[in-house]
This record gives structure tokens, C-alpha cells and sequence, in this order.
């Protein structure tokens, strides 16, 4: 079942408790930084990343954007609670999925309590589909940062990696009906190209465009077949670099509020690192919402669209 909107006007956003930086995350997110192993609960961090989790509430709901906020518990300790779109997504058709997630401790972020609050804000019941058993075979598909959709042409990009299994991106691309495409990319770390984490961090696709780091996959054919699934389905490419990729210019997620004015949600960092050509096409029918979450990204290796569940 096609959707007929790419972007959705409501967003589940968690507020954190005890925000800070994950030892059991930074293995393989290159993006993290801070990182005081010695000292995983930060009680500063925690406060510079709530005030930073609350204007960027405030922003989207200023622009007529619906935000459903379940607040954190402080037990057990969730340091990346912050970023719910790892362990569940919400689709079109009624589909609810969870996900089965690398880090133990990101594991404990899934509740149901949040689940039946979307369904009693929505005024509708979901189909749940669980998925996360597959952390017992340590296969791990960690939800829309793992998979990146063109909801509207039932495709789904997936950067191979550690926290994305190929064979389970292919069964839910399955039962989903989603057409899958998966490459592997790569970015540069203390002189090696290690996988990037997730999908979301190198790519976001909108409904007439995709911004996207070409560089970061090293195989052509791959790189080749990425660019033609996109132009296939109309979209104009906004090829990032390595560089902006690191400053989160892949991170980007199109949205609208209740009038269905378009908007795309992107970071401080990620936006000072785009170019004016770029910038011109990534607004030339969005209005661009630019937040600050320096905090967030340095401690939590995410940027703003890995803070939102899309609602449908």
C-alpha cells in the first residue's frame, strides 16, 4: 500500500532525564564526542540538552507542527532515550514496528506506555509488529535510522552495517512492501573508512529531493544504482560531502504542519555547513527550521532527525 505523503504534521519526541554520552554506542557511532567513559551520567550535559530538546519542541510547534512529548523515566537509565526512531515506526497503512537494537542499554528505551499514549493521542489502534527477538541471533535494524523511505514509492535505502542487518532489512522491506535498496557507506575515522552507523546520518529523502553523501560509498556500482533508484522516482540529488556529512548535513527530515505548509528540520551545524547552491534547492518549497543542539550531537553522536518518530 503506497502512502500518498511523504512527510507527516506529528512527531513523537522523548524528553530526556539523564541525558549523556554512551560508551555502549560510541563502539561504532564515529559521531559521538565528550566521551567520558568514566563518567556516563552527566549532569550538566543533561541540562544543556534539556533546554536544547525544549526550544527545538517549542520551534516546531511555533510553525504549527504537531508534538506528542513522553518524558524519560530516570530507571532504568536510557542515555539515548532521546532518539526514539531507532526502536519504533509508525506507518500510513496502520503498521506499528519495533526493533531489535545494538547497544544493551538502548534496548530498555522501548515502552509500551509511549506506545499506548500515541494510540490514545492519535484516536486510533495500531498493528504491532515486534521485531526486536532478533537481538538473540545479534542481528540488530534500528528503525528510521537504519532505513531512510520514499513513503509515497514504497522504496527503502539501508547503508549495510553492524546496526543494520542486510538479510532483516530485506525480510522488512518484505512485509512492508517496500522496494529495497542498500549500499554500503563508509566515513573517515582516526585515518580508516569505517561503516557510517546509520542511514540517516548520511541521507534524507523529500518528496522531490534527496540530499545525500555520494563520497561515502566506495563502490561505484553501488553509488551508481543509489543515484539511479532516486532519479527514477524524480529526485533531485543534493550531493553532500564527507564534511558536511559530519556536520550532520545528512540528518535532515521534511515535515508539515496542519495547514500542510512543507518545512525542512535541520541542525545549526548541519545548516552553517551547506552551501548557498544547497541551500537553494533545499528551500525552494521548504521553509528551512534551523536548530541549535550542539550538546545533543557532540554527546549523543545524533542530530535532529534521529530526535523524532513520525507519526502517522
Amino acid at each position: 500500500m503506497k502512502s500518498s505523503e511523504q512527510n507527516t504534521d506529528t512527531l513523537l519526541m522523548i524528553e530526556p532525564v539523564e541525558f549523556g554520552y554512551n560508551p555502549q554506542t560510541a563502539i561504532n557511532n564515529y559521531f559521538q564526542q565528550d566521551q567520558q567513559e568514566d563518567n556516563p551520567v552527566d549532569d550538566a550535559a543533561q541540562k544543556l540538552a534539556l533546554a536544547e530538546f525544549k526550544a527545538m519542541v517549542a520551534m516546531l510547534r511555533n510553525e504549527g507542527i504537531d508534538i506528542l512529548v513522553e518524558k524519560d523515566t530516570p530507571y532504568p537509565h536510557t542515555p539515548d532515550s532521546i532518539f526514539p526512531n531507532n526502536w519504533i515506526s509508525f506507518h500510513s497503512d496502520g503498521q506499528v514496528i519495533i526493533y531489535p537494537m545494538f547497544a544493551e542499554n538502548r534496548r530498555l528505551e522501548r515502552r509500551m506506555d509511549v506506545f499506548l499514549s500515541v494510540e490514545k493521542y492519535m484516536g486510533k489502534q495500531y498493528r504491532l509488529t515486534d521485531i526486536s527477538k532478533y537481538e538473540l541471533e545479534e542481528r540488530f535494524l534500528e528503525g528510521t535510522g537504519s532505513i531512510v523511505l520514499d513513503r509515497v514509492n514504497n522504496i527503502a535505502y539501508a547503508s549495510i552495517s553492524q546496526r543494520t542487518d542486510k538479510s532483516l532489512f530485506l525480510q522488512y522491506c518484505s512485509h512492508m512492501n517496500f522496494h529495497p535498496v542498500y549500499f554500503h557507506a563508509t566515513q573517515m575515522y582516526e585515518n580508516d573508512r569505517l561503516p557510517v552507523y546509520h542511514t540517516n546520518v548520511m541521507m534524507c529523502v523529500a518528496d522531490k529531493f534527496a540530499v545525500v553523501c555520494l563520497d561515502s560509498i566506495e563502490s561505484r556500482d553501488e553509488r551508481h544504482n543509489l543515484e539511479k533508484e532516486l532519479k527514477k522516482y524524480g529526485k533531485q540529488i543534493v550531493d553532500i560531502s564527507l564534511e558536511q556529512m559530519d556536520r550532520f548535513a545528512g540528518n535532515m527530515l521534511q515535515v508539515k504542519n496542519k495547514s500542510g505548509q512543507k518545512f525542512m528540520m535541520l541542525s545549526q551545524v548541519a545548516y552553517d555547513s551547506l552551501n548557498k547552491a544547497q541551500i537553494d534547492i533545499i528551500s525552494a518549497e521548504n521553509k528551512l527550521i534551523v536548530i541549535p543542539i550542539p550538546t545533543i550531537e557532540k554527546r549523543g553522536g545524533g542530530s535532529v532527525r534521529c530526535m523524532v518518530a513520525e507519526v502517522f
